[in-house]
């Protein structure tokens, strides 16, 4: 059953993997990871994903875990609900997950035509919640299946859109980002 102790977990859970993303929007320049390379004359990934980016993302993601384990004795104590502890694999796990699901993305977007920025609905908003996911499953099934009921992940699918389209328009009214998706 859907209730406030699922939607409130299913967030807690998954900011490790929300945050990467941000933090390598304000972090961003330096050297593409593509190098410039291409693929049928359009560029592999482009100037949007660099090193530099992904590293401040990922590291972010790590720390914000390890924040989080630190306060939510404090936290549940104050709301009255569970919230799950980070291990070390799922730490790590989530945001290098969100930061290759949203690779992943980018090279689709350049095959598909899309320019750097364009918008691909479902694609944009989900890409980096089906990496961090993924590879979390993969490195921490226990921690994964301990975490993740079925309704935990619905709420997940479901908010995740909303808040990506949400932070998108608010870094875009801030002057952080060219489009506002």
């Amino acid at each position: 059953m859907l209730g406030l102790g699922i939607v409130v977990g299913a967030l807690w859970a998954m900011l490790p993997a929300y945050v990467p993303n941000n933090a390598a929007v304000l972090a961003g320049g330096g050297r593409p990871i593509d190098g410039g390379r291409t693929m049928g004359g359009r560029r592999l990934l482009g100037d949007g994903k660099t090193w530099r980016g992904t590293a401040v993302g990922v590291l972010a993601g790590a720390a914000l875990a390890l924040v989080l384990d630190a306060v939510a004795p404090a936290v549940e104590s104050a709301i009255g609900l569970p919230l799950p502890l980070f291990s070390t694999g799922a730490s790590v796990a989530l945001p290098v997950g969100a930061m290759a699901g949203d690779v992943v993305a980018s090279f689709l977007k350049r095959r598909t035509g899309r320019e750097r920025g364009a918008a691909f609905p479902v694609l944009d908003q989900l890409d980096f919640v089906v990496g961090a996911l993924a590879l979390t499953a993969a490195v921490d099934p226990a921690w994964f299946l301990d975490t993740f009921s079925p309704w935990h992940l619905v709420v997940v699918l479901v908010a995740t859109p909303l808040l990506h389209v949400g932070t998108n328009v608010g870094a875009y009214l801030l002057g952080l980002k060219d489009e506002p998706w």
